[in-house]
């Protein structure tokens, strides 16, 4: 998972990003809301961990903006030194998904990371069989069953056709897709990305009249978008 951390403490940062690390994720740190704003705008997170007082846009600010800016929000840790019921209230309100208050138990923050990305993820991502209207998806032995049929695929092949079923109806950034599917953060050639995709949409045959089709958010990254009978 990608989590974006927004703090204008650094060894808070980096804190939290042990923590994210410690878990298996990636994370982004971000010092000010308006750097936040931007990553949001132009990538993909599963998760957001956000200080309220920030120079640029607050946390509070960053809540009430994301709602209509945001076409997928990505569930709100809100992580702050402020203690008061109306603090919480206030921010559980404008959209926050948990609230912590600083300082806390690093086992007890790991947890409430892995808790919300569980419940937004939906426990079928950890399946090892999942099915999606007539494409069968087998994690063990990476392979795909549309109807009757076995598609051979590739590793790669078949991480990105999990990757977006896992998350159809979701646009997700090429960074997103680089990062979670070939696990590095160096720039992926746009040809390769490309190509994987293109190999998937023929492979199996992700086109309306089969319940689902690959969107090309230009500039941005791909959609898998569920159609008709697609589940």
């Amino acid at each position: 998972m990608r989590i974006a951390i927004a703090d204008d403490d650094p060894e808070i940062i980096e804190f939290l990003g042990q923590i994210v690390e410690g878990l298996g994720h990636v994370y982004s740190g971000y010092a000010d809301g308006t750097s936040l704003t931007n990553a949001l705008l132009r990538d993909t997170f599963d998760l957001v961990i956000l200080d309220w007082n920030m120079p640029g846009k607050t946390g509070m600010q960053i809540l009430e903006w994301a709602d209509g800016a945001i076409e997928d929000r990505p569930p709100v840790i809100m992580m702050t030194s402020r203690t008061s019921k109306q603090d919480v209230s206030d921010a559980l309100n404008a959209g926050a998904d948990d609230y912590i208050t600083k300082p806390e138990d690093k086992n007890v923050i790991a947890a409430r990371i892995t808790a919300l990305l569980r419940r937004n993820n939906g426990a079928s991502a950890m399946e090892p069989t999942a099915e999606y209207g007539d494409y069968l998806l087998d994690r063990i032995e990476q392979t795909v069953r549309h109807g009757e049929k076995e598609v051979a695929l590739t590793a790669k092949e078949f991480e990105l056709a999990d990757l977006m079923f896992r998350n159809r109806d979701r646009t997700l950034s090429r960074r997103y897709i680089m990062e979670t599917v070939w696990r590095t953060n160096a720039h992926l050639a746009t040809r390769t990305l490309d190509m994987h995709v293109s190999r998937i949409r023929s492979k199996l045959a992700l086109k309306p009249e089969n319940g689902f089709r690959i969107f090309t958010v230009f500039g941005y990254g791909y959609r898998l978008e569920t159609l008709g009978n697609g589940g």
